[in-house]
């Protein structure tokens, strides 16, 4: 070594052992992660190839419980993803439903709105156990929600107002059986979906008694 010129430690060679150790911990971690990566992009591709819970319950038949619901008043339920009305009406309500007619569009349930075999239907209470009403709750104009005004002469809805259902968006009525009236933009009834009763208290919506109609759809929605 030339006098003057200074003494400095020399830097360690790619080779030395720590330096490999390090390495091989960071390419090792990558990998992992990477490997992690594309688990998780598989997994929601893998999942959309079977119905998860959720898209196998949306044509699944819904019990309803009706044990605590009292004249006058009406519980709601989900079923393929539309609204359920279940509405308990008052002996005298039903006994007004046939001088309404004259009002009507469909008076006497012609339309397909309802399957064609429900036990004991009856088109103008549009019901099996009088009672009840069961329908679902779209306006069948451009699929709003109506909402129940079962008050006869609501002062919404003027004097003449024989209680049922009003849609806000455009204004069409329906009658305490969800029958449309005239003058509403609506062209059909509310649709009456298929069910049975498993026992008192209980409404199973979504299909007949004996397993048949899961598919069934009205003229529209």
């Amino acid at each position: 070594m030339s006098e003057g010129a200074s003494t400095m430690p020399s830097a360690p060679s790619d080779d030395s052992e720590p330096d490999l150790a390090r390495r091989r911990m960071l390419i090792a971690a990558t990998a992992a992660v990477g490997a992690v990566g594309v688990a998780l992009a598989a997994t929601p591709f893998v999942e959309s190839l079977e119905p998860n819970a959720t898209a196998r319950a949306l044509g699944a038949p819904v019990a309803i419980d009706i044990s605590k619901l009292k004249p006058r008043q009406m519980v709601i339920a989900s079923w393929r993803r539309r609204p359920i009305f279940v509405l308990r009406r008052t002996e005298a309500e039903l006994k007004a439903l046939p001088t309404l007619n004259g009002q009507l569009k469909d008076p006497l349930s012609r339309q397909d709105q309802q399957p064609a075999n429900l036990p004991g239907w009856n088109p103008i209470q549009r019901s099996i156990i009088p009672e009840y009403l069961v329908v679902v709750g779209i306006c069948t104009h451009l699929g709003c929600m109506p909402k129940l005004h079962a008050q006869i002469g609501d002062p919404l809805l003027g004097a003449s107002w024989p209680g049922g259902y009003y849609c806000p968006c455009h204004g069409s009525r329906y009658d305490l059986a969800g029958r449309v009236m005239d003058g509403s933009p609506a062209p059909l009834n509310l649709p009456v979906p298929p069910h049975y009763y498993k026992d008192a208290n209980t409404i199973v919506t979504g299909e007949l008694s004996n397993g048949t109609e899961q598919s069934w759809e009205p003229n529209t929605w």
